[in-house]
């Protein structure tokens, strides 16, 4: 009886878990929001306009023009200009870059992890995500090897590991760096699907 009790427990909180805790990022993204910018909205305007949720729509529209305007030429040049300027200023630049390169992971516009990937090693193979491959990128140490980085995310997100990888012990997977992903991340449980 108590097994079965703690089995049916702990299956409703592995149900329960993803997707509460998808609500409350979405909640806070959200309320923040809506106290960011409605408390901008208040200001710049009467408040006698405002009404709650506004500051969340005003949000999400200037979200929207700011992608908008990335899409401009010029924007583009400015934005890297003053990127280039963060990147000089000591603390800044530390935290500054380790935020951009998360979030590059996500962009659109940029490929993130590579290509998957199982490397073989001594008859076993790992699934991989293959991050660099041009070898003029690679630090000087690291060239003329015939060589690509390859980095191995550690199951339930733990961390993971960059690897100088011979291009002979790849081996292209077909799997979506999603499904990928998923599948290192859950250690295989969730198969591939």
């Amino acid at each position: 009886m108590f097994k079965f009790l703690s089995k049916t427990l702990l299956t409703g909180f592995i149900t329960l878990l993803p997707v509460i805790l998808t609500i409350y990022l979405l909640y806070w993204l959200g309320t923040s929001s809506e106290a960011v910018m409605g408390n901008a909205f208040k200001y710049l305007f009467p408040t006698s306009k405002y009404f709650p949720g506004l500051g969340m729509i005003v949000g999400i529209i200037v979200v929207l023009f700011v992608g908008l305007m990335m899409n401009a030429y010029l924007v583009r040049k400015l934005f890297s200009f003053g990127e280039q300027i963060l990147y000089r200023l000591p603390l800044i630049k530390s935290i500054y870059r380790a935020f951009r390169d998360f979030f590059d992971f996500f962009s659109p516009n940029k490929e993130g992890l590579g290509q998957v990937v199982a490397i073989s090693i001594n008859g076993m193979e790992l699934v991989g995500f293959m991050t660099q491959d041009d070898e003029k990128r690679l630090p000087p140490s690291f060239r003329d090897r015939d060589a690509v980085l390859v980095y191995l995310p550690m199951s339930y997100m733990v961390g993971g590991y960059t690897l100088l990888v011979p291009r002979s012990n790849l081996r292209p997977l077909e799997m979506s760096r999603e499904e990928a992903m998923r599948f290192v991340l859950t250690a295989g449980i969730t198969g591939k699907s």
